[in-house]
């Protein structure tokens, strides 16, 4: 693929995963309010998100080729969990985690002046139970931090994961196959 395009985002997976799609891009952040509307689903939000992103990007200048938004939920009981605000909710998630299965909905979308395309891939993950030893030593390891739903499966949480069925690059952070094909129909339209 020969395309150039813009990714609205500070994520260093995401950038390594765009890497491997063979699409030129610069990368840059953008500055979104995540927050759930009211009665807003785990899957509208993330869609929302997505857009949002691409078109902020689009809005701050970047027009002349597409621009990238992604964004990543993890989901149980039918709700959103998003990054751990501190060690405490941390816990509180893994701890919903653990032995148990959830969902990740990673939300991708392509944005110009003209138009703009989203999809969303969703992928169930399911937990070892995890004990409190491993709860405690995985957030003295920093990589929680910034993690939807606290945790990193291409890092040492990807330890926790017995089973996965879906797209492992969308729990990473961007669906490679779902980029690409999202890609190519944005620019034929």
């Amino acid at each position: 693929m020969q395309t150039a395009i813009y990714l609205a985002s500070a994520s260093p997976r995401r950038k390594e995963l765009l890497t491997q799609l063979g699409v030129a891009f610069s990368q840059f952040s953008v500055d979104a309010d995540e927050s759930p509307l009211a009665d807003e689903t785990p899957l509208e939000l993330v869609e929302r998100l997505a857009r949002l992103k691409a078109q902020t990007g689009v809005a701050m200048g970047y027009t002349d080729r597409p621009v990238l938004g992604s964004d990543t939920v993890v989901v149980i009981d039918n709700q959103s969990l998003g990054k751990p605000r501190d060690k405490a909710d941390f816990m509180a998630t893994l701890k919903r985690l653990s032995g148990r299965s959830h969902e990740v909905l990673t939300a991708i979308a392509f944005a110009t002046e003209q138009q703009v395309m989203s999809c969303v891939v969703t992928t169930q993950v399911s937990f070892k139970t995890l004990s409190e030893q491993e709860l405690e030593a995985y957030w003295q390891s920093g990589e929680p931090h910034d993690k939807a739903g606290g945790y990193g499966i291409q890092g040492l949480g990807g330890r926790f994961v017995t089973h996965i069925s879906g797209s492992y690059f969308a729990v990473v952070g961007l669906p490679l196959y779902e980029c690409e094909k999202l890609l190519s129909e944005f620019l034929s339209r």
